[in-house]
């Protein structure tokens, strides 16, 4: 199972926090994932869109070839801005 955590505005674009899958077949890194999480459809489609999507693989900052296994936490959120 993947555990996968959305934050700030994707979390309220898509209306969840967070879900767990099994990592689909075919998906081996992060942009799989996010281009399988893309074909949903719906709000879903919003995440191929996201400008400057930042990752994270088990809580480090991970990159689109990020490699993902069974077990993995990913996280997703786009870039902010504080002062």
């Amino acid at each position: 199972m993947l555990k996968i955590l959305y934050f700030a505005g994707l979390r309220e674009r898509l209306g969840v926090g967070c879900e767990e899958l099994e990592l689909p077949a075919g998906v081996s890194d992060v942009a799989g994932l996010l281009a399988f999480l893309s074909a949903r459809g719906g709000q879903w489609a919003a995440l191929a869109t996201v400008r400057n999507l930042r990752y994270a693989v088990n809580q480090e900052m991970a990159r689109p070839d990020s490699p993902l296994a069974a077990g993995d936490e990913v996280a997703f959120f786009p870039p902010v801005t504080g002062g």
